[in-house]
């Protein structure tokens, strides 16, 4: 329990805060539905990045106890605040025209008009994080020196075919793609999201790739220098570009269910405390060792998740189908995890 301690006081905290927010606006009515609302987007936001977790865990575990505190501290104000509320707000802001005061003025007074605007801005936005999230998956298949395979026919196959030019080259075909489905007037937002959801990944691989490069030739002064070299300033910001790309999922999601801008922050903080508590326990048990496809299914998830933001610029895809679809890849790799085991202690 140690490990979800904080995220148990932060959700004590924000729940109050949602009940307080709740009865300014409705009364005693709007209280109780103020809490049941905060809570389930609370439930639907670890549902959807549960992979997220996993994923963050397979990078983190190799972190020292500093990123990793830093990833808890700087991090989660990041992810809740930057990622769930000026995110948004800075894309309707762009899309409009207006400050960032003007654009919470109107998330707060008119969600509707809000909650439209966010909208029309939603194929860029899945364009951006669905070629982040491809490359993400592309890479982990075809990478050669992963020594534990899943899905061995077509894993193994991919790493030999597959190489970091070719993630770039199908990410960039899915970007055409994805133009040719969007109307005339959006071709070229979409095209220019996509392509800068692909330059931020490979600028962030290069960062870490030259860090550690550092590292290695024994570079840098100071012992802060020298944790700044191990290349986790890179990760750090590959892992905050990775939950930007699952938190406006969950953002656009949150508004299938309720309009008001703070409950929606609220509750999707709470999520996003539990995904960053459940990455430390994932690390700290070993639960990547014991369980060794469950890298491999969260990284599945991923894929899934980027194909169905893609089709999302032109095709709606339900909630409930992108969280299910994801949770069955965890779901299917703790089982192959488990009956692997089971293998082993047989022999």
């Amino acid at each position: 329990m140690k490990h979800f301690r904080i995220s148990i006081i932060v959700t004590v905290a924000l729940m109050i805060l949602a009940g307080w927010w709740g009865y300014s606006q409705r009364g005693m009515a709007g209280l109780f539905t103020a809490l049941w609302i905060t809570g389930v987007l609370g439930i639907m936001e670890v549902s959807l990045s549960f992979d997220n977790a996993v994923v963050n865990a397979s990078v983190l575990k190799d972190w020292n106890a500093f990123w990793q505190k830093l990833f808890l501290t700087v991090g989660i104000l990041i992810a809740v605040f930057g990622m769930r509320l000026v995110f948004p707000l800075a894309i309707v802001a762009v899309a409009t025209g207006l400050d960032l005061v003007q654009v919470w003025t109107m998330a707060t007074t008119e969600p509707a008009e809000y909650s439209r605007h966010l909208m029309s801005v939603h194929a860029e936005v899945a364009a951006f994080g669905g070629a982040f999230l491809l490359l993400v998956f592309l890479n982990f298949i075809f990478d050669e020196e992963k020594e534990v395979h899943w899905l061995d026919w077509i894993e193994k196959a991919a790493v030999k075919i597959g190489t970091g030019s070719l993630s770039v080259l199908l990410a960039l075909l899915a970007i055409l793609v994805c133009v040719e489905l969007v109307e005339e007037t959006h071709r070229f937002a979409v095209l220019y999201a996509g392509i800068t959801g692909i330059a931020i990944y490979l600028g962030v691989s290069w960062l870490s790739g030259l860090l550690e490069e550092k590292e290695h030739e024994g570079e840098g002064n100071g012992d802060l220098a020298k944790v700044v070299q191990r290349g986790s300033i890179g990760g750090f910001l590959y892992l905050e570009v990775l939950d930007a790309s699952f938190s406006f999922d969950g953002v656009i999601g949150a508004f299938a269910i309720t309009s008001d801008v703070v409950i929606i922050m609220l509750g999707l903080a709470i999520g996003a405390m539990y995904v960053r508590s459940l990455t430390v326990y994932l690390v700290h048990k070993g639960t990547l060792d014991e369980f060794i496809y469950l890298e491999h299914g969260a990284h599945y998830a991923i894929g899934i998740l980027a194909v169905i933001m893609l089709a999302s610029v032109r095709y709606h895809v339900p909630e409930w189908f992108t969280g299910l679809s994801g949770v069955a890849f965890i779901v299917v790799s703790l089982y192959s995890s488990v009956k692997y085991r089971k293998q082993m202690r047989m022999q």
